[in-house]
């Protein structure tokens, strides 16, 4: 336990470390998009926070479904465990690419907020999990919170593609970043920033994990010794 504790700390300082440098990369790193004002210039750099939060809200809410998955095909409560945590940290990541998209919008846009399919569909998708832990709080036996729960994340995770795949479907202002027929739509200096700030969030994501997850674990472990000492 000493080991991974210690361990675990090493993938802290080194999550910290590569956040920090994204940030030099997005902010002072990478070049200006041609043809915008300063007000676009600044929001549009907001993009390298903005997609990989999006990304690992996404991310996170897979693990969720994977995991759920797990819990129900083995019945461990530490699939259960994992798919709390990432759907946890789904929401914190589907908060902050909700803020950042916002602060890119109001220049880009002129607006703070509109309902575009894939501000739609990304608002339902947090909404559905929103309430993955509304089912949660409303059971108090473990195994049928766990079985229940599970059974609803595989469900929710259907609006995760849909919400992706929105900005293909429908018409809808959303820029689209990766498009199969054309490519990336950043230049060379701008993809390297890019990369590395969406390489540095998902290790930050697996991070975070990692402490979420030993959190439930204990709080898992109280409660089975409560349980054994009949409070």
């Amino acid at each position: 336990m000493e080991r991974s504790s210690r361990t675990l700390m090493i993938f802290t300082a080194l999550a910290a470390a590569l956040v920090l440098f994204a940030a030099y990369m997005a902010l002072r790193g990478a070049p200006d998009a041609v043809g915008l004002t300063e007000d676009n210039t600044f929001a549009q750099r907001i993009i390298y926070f903005h997609v990989p939060s999006a990304w690992l809200s996404m991310l996170a809410f897979g693990v969720t479904m994977v995991a759920s998955i797990g819990y129900l095909v083995t019945s461990k409560r530490a699939w259960d465990s994992l798919a709390v945590s990432s759907a946890e940290l789904g929401l914190v990541f589907t908060l902050a690419a909700t803020a950042s998209g916002a602060i890119w919008a109001k220049p880009a846009w002129n607006v703070w907020w509109t309902w575009d399919p894939r501000l739609t569909t990304y608002t339902i998708m947090f909404l559905l999990f929103v309430a993955y832990f509304m089912l949660r709080s409303a059971m108090e036996d473990p195994a049928r919170r766990a079985r229940f729960s599970s059974v609803y994340a595989i469900f929710a995770f259907l609006s995760v593609p849909i919400t992706f795949m929105s900005i293909r479907w429908w018409r809808t202002i959303h820029p689209v970043l990766i498009d199969p027929n054309e490519g990336f739509g950043l230049g060379p200096g701008m993809m390297n920033a890019f990369f590395i700030s969406l390489f540095s969030f998902t290790v930050l994501y697996a991070v975070l994990l990692a402490h979420r997850y030993r959190l439930e674990r204990t709080k898992e472990q109280v409660e089975e010794l409560k349980e054994q000492l009949g409070y």
